[in-house]
């Protein structure tokens, strides 16, 4: 259940500056959640708004898809022999198993002590067998890799199954070294998350909807823009460059498939809140772009090679160059917008990564709009 490696991106030889990573959530830098800019791209024409405008953005019959998985403290502390680890708990298996990567705990000395304390670095999984000890006398017993080709990820199984009650009482959100210091589980849910009924969610968080608020939703939804309900658990985030995702749980419910399909025939725009919602909403349509409700296992890679079927635009974060998800944004937009807007991404100071800014991607429609237009003078 796992791809094959990618290829090399399109921004490959872009250079991202350290400054432009958002080390703190946009209500510690801002006002609130939706304080935050948004590059909004129609074919290579780029202009540059606040969050909060959206709205303008859109039309009536637009219709976002938006994942509600829930954020899970997935990161528990262990013990493999006497090594200190972190477990990041990623991907609920079949049969009861996890799909867990081992990471090193983060020094807090030296320079950056402060951004490395609490986060982790890469370590390499394993052995088969390898029993990691777990806070409150539990432990895991590793299986074998995900991937026979990789060592990053491996099968996991958890003494007496309870994952849910062991991230409950132990867990913290996954946190990475760009960031300043470990935020509350709350701060990485969106104002769509849903709890599910076994527990299992998303290792990391669904990151493009957390800049929208109950009254932008209502705002939205005021101006005939409406909200179609899917369901992806994402993984941990992919640790080395053109490593595609690993195949994820999904969920299309019929009524999501209903409201897109009609908005496809009436003319509506399908616009994914997120590259996750873009792969559930791809994985559950058939080849003429007609939504059927589905559930499961996708592995499926956007890419521009396969195109997308029935996803109109794209809401999300700012990718690393080297990231799968640039294909799946190049298949959206094409090569000469992806470009275009993330030179000017760069150029105009924009911030990366899940408490960054947004980027909106729209069908070109506005060939003859002035270029770079600008609603922050």
């Amino acid at each position: 259940m796992t791809g094959a490696a990618v290829g090399r991106t399109v921004l490959e030889g872009l250079r991202v500056p350290d400054a432009l990573s958002a080390r703190v959530p946009a209500e510690q830098r801002g006002a609130g959640r939706d304080d935050v800019r948004l590059l909004v791209s129609r074919g290579t024409e780029v202009s540059h708004h606040a969050f909060r405008d959206l709205a303008g953005q859109l039309r009536a019959g637009d219709v976002l898809v938006v994942n509600t998985s829930r954020t899970l403290p997935a990161a528990v502390e262990g013990r493999l022999g006497g090594e200190r680890l972190v477990v990041h708990f990623s991907t609920r298996g079949d049969g009861g198993r996890w799909a867990v990567e081992l990471r090193t705990p983060g020094t807090g000395a030296g320079a950056g002590a402060g951004r490395r304390k609490g986060a982790t670095s890469a370590r390499a999984g394993g052995p088969a067998g390898a029993v990691v000890r777990l806070p409150g006398g539990g432990h895991l017993v590793l299986e074998e890799p995900l991937d026979p080709a990789g060592t990053r990820l491996w099968w996991a199984r958890v003494a007496g199954g309870d994952v849910a009650g062991l991230l409950a009482r132990h867990g913290r959100p996954i946190r990475y070294g760009y960031t300043e210091r470990d935020q509350p589980l709350s701060a990485y849910q969106t104002v769509f998350a849903l709890p599910s009924p076994d527990g299992s969610g998303s290792a990391e968080m669904p990151s493009a909807g957390r800049p929208f608020t109950a009254r932008l939703v209502a705002e939205l939804v005021s101006r005939g823009v409406q909200f179609a309900p899917i369901r992806l658990d994402t993984g941990v985030a992919s640790a080395e460059a053109h490593e595609p995702p690993y195949p994820e749980r999904f969920e299309v419910p019929a009524t999501t498939a209903r409201l897109v399909n009609a908005a496809v025939a009436g003319g509506g725009r399908i616009v994914a809140v997120g590259t996750t919602a873009v792969r559930a909403l791809e994985s559950a349509a058939g080849p003429g772009g007609n939504v059927r409700a589905a559930a499961g296992w996708t592995d499926l890679v956007v890419t521009p090679g396969r195109g997308v079927r029935v996803v109109d635009g794209l809401l999300t974060g700012l990718h690393e160059p080297a990231a799968s998800h640039l294909l799946m944004l190049e298949a959206i937009a094409g090569r000469p917008a992806l470009e275009r807007a993330y030179t000017e991404a760069v150029r105009h100071l924009y911030l990366w990564h899940e408490f960054g800014d947004v980027h909106l991607v729209l069908p070109d429609e506005t060939a003859h709009s002035p270029s770079c237009a600008s609603n922050f003078g």
